[in-house]
């Protein structure tokens, strides 16, 4: 059987693994980690079967949809994942973290990668922008003046999105 396409990232982070599972689960306010975006679930609680967004901060966006496949605070948090603005299939998002020397380790794995897709770019390029955001976090407590500047950027810039990542489009 062949393997599915999958791509995984590592960092350590110097923290506790409830600051950085919190980071990574919280629905309380924007994700600097991830884009700035607001988890969005459809009822409460982050439990297996929820399904689940990544909305723009005025929520006016679904920019990824999905539903929470996995959970193991503070260890692992697994998700389905789908960009709104393509039509490519589903993939999965898989958090894990484990005490190790220095800190806490954190993979962030992403299986069955649609192959020769735009999800396939974007979750090559978005894997350690992701997991160095993460550990500037934890570590400093914000994310890098320049990822600051770039989501400032991406609140300006949310007209542009496409009409298909409206909200309303994505009932949960």
């Amino acid at each position: 059987m062949a393997e599915t396409p999958k791509a995984v990232f590592k960092i350590v982070i110097n923290g506790t693994m409830e600051a950085v599972f919190r980071e990574l689960t919280k629905t309380d306010s924007p994700q600097g980690a991830v884009f700035n975006s607001m988890l969005t679930l459809d009822g409460p609680g982050l439990i297996p079967g929820r399904k689940m967004q990544m909305r723009t901060v005025s929520g006016r966006h679904a920019v990824v949809i999905g539903e929470v496949v996995e959970i193991d605070a503070p260890r692992r948090y697994a998700h389905t994942h789908r960009f709104t603005q393509f039509q490519d299939p589903l993939c999965k998002v898989v958090y894990d973290l484990k005490q190790v020397a220095g800190g806490i380790e954190v993979t962030l794995t992403v299986e069955n990668i649609p192959v020769g897709t735009k999800t396939e770019v974007e979750m090559n390029k978005g894997g350690m922008f992701i997991l160095n955001n993460l550990k500037s976090i934890v570590e400093t407590g914000k994310p890098s003046f320049g990822c600051r500047i770039m989501y400032v950027m991406f609140d300006w810039l949310e007209f542009v999105l496409p009409k298909s990542t409206k909200s309303e489009n994505w009932p949960l």
